[in-house]
């Protein structure tokens, strides 16, 4: 019965939708020998079509490019490849229209763009945070399902506040991002621009981080969710750091706990994706660091594989209760990393057959 819990033997036969990019590359990373994903089908734009992978793709990635799927050829971002999942690195100037295209004939799309986050029955999921948002998959007409994980500093912000709202009760936010040049793609954001400079502005951004983690910890009721009650007021910037946003944060409680209560709440903090065993969820979601320096994007990026996030400088903020710093690696736990976790979280769950 779709969206009971289902016990699998065989892998799933996945692709990539704009599979040359920086977020397909990702993809590729994440999928070439993964234990539940068989990657079978590349697609792109039309001047990849026909090429192998390794002619049609500058990889940027500090891994090679595995040999198998280098030499797969590209396909048409077209419904007809072979496999049951998509993952979806497409740029929003064209995921829309390509995804439900392929939604329509049946596919399970599991998306990075924004074009369907805020829609109505579309699941924005973060598998530790709001796993029971997967029910609005019930709600959608299309023959197949979609899919979104959330903006790349959302993520990091929403992992971090969904203890404390659950415990304590956050009733409003302040937020200022410090976003790595890689969120912004390949090639990115020009050398002249962003080197000895930040830039205090990133196109869309502020509205997304505003508006997206109400949705993701709101409550679902019947075929909807009720977004969280706070408000978030955001400023994002763009850094010269490789990998890895950090958010200062500052926070307003209902309940005003006591600093050893938050840092308590954070350390465990357990979720449905750790109790599945899925492969790519980290051991612990939320590392606490007391050293007043941490965390850096250096040191602290790559907490499992990743996909973790580090918060430290938690400290009493004179216009809120308390403000601290969080860490995530934006193209792992924030893109390509999320969207993994949720298609496992989705075959975990019985919302994938094949």
């Amino acid at each position: 019965m779709l969206g009971a819990e289902y016990h699998f033997r065989d892998k799933v036969r996945v692709g990539i939708l704009g599979a040359t990019g920086a977020v397909g590359q990702k993809f590729v990373q994440l999928l070439a020998d993964h234990p539940w994903f068989e990657l079978v089908a590349l697609a792109a734009s039309e001047r990849s079509v026909g090429k192998r992978y390794s002619q049609a793709v500058n990889w940027i990635l500090n891994t090679p490019l595995p040999e198998a799927v280098g030499e797969m050829e590209v396909s048409n971002c077209t419904p007809d490849l072979p496999c049951n999942i998509v993952f979806s690195g497409l740029d929003a100037s064209v995921a829309g229209e390509i995804e439900m295209a392929f939604a329509e004939k049946g596919y399970v799309v599991v998306s990075n763009a924004r074009n369907y986050r805020m829609a109505q029955h579309v699941p924005l999921l973060i598998p530790e945070v709001n796993p029971d948002h997967l029910e609005l998959l019930h709600h959608q007409t299309t023959k197949g399902k979609i899919v979104t994980n959330p903006n790349c500093s959302v993520i990091g912000l929403a992992l971090a506040l969904k203890p404390l709202d659950q415990h304590f009760g956050v009733e409003a936010v302040h937020v200022t991002t410090l976003q790595a040049v890689s969120g912004a793609g390949y090639p990115g954001v020009a050398s002249l621009d962003i080197l000895d400079n930040v830039i205090p502005f990133i196109s869309g951004e502020e509205d997304k981080v505003e508006t997206e983690p109400q949705k993701i910890l709101g409550k679902l009721h019947n075929d909807r969710i009720h977004p969280a009650a706070f408000k978030i007021s955001a400023q994002c910037n763009r850094v010269a750091v490789t990998d890895g946003h950090m958010a200062c944060i500052s926070v307003k409680f209902a309940h005003k706990p006591t600093p050893q209560e938050m840092i308590a709440a954070w350390e465990s903090f357990t979720s449905e994706a750790q109790i599945l065993n899925l492969p790519t969820a980290p051991l612990k979601p939320i590392h606490y660091f007391a050293a007043q320096n941490y965390p850096q994007p250096r040191l602290h990026r790559n907490l499992d594989n990743g996909m973790s996030i580090a918060v430290g400088r938690l400290q009493p903020c004179s216009l809120f209760d308390y403000k601290f710093v969080v860490l995530s690696h934006n193209t792992m736990r924030g893109a390509a990393g999320c969207a993994v976790l949720n298609a496992e979280l989705l075959m975990k769950k019985g919302f994938v057959f094949w």
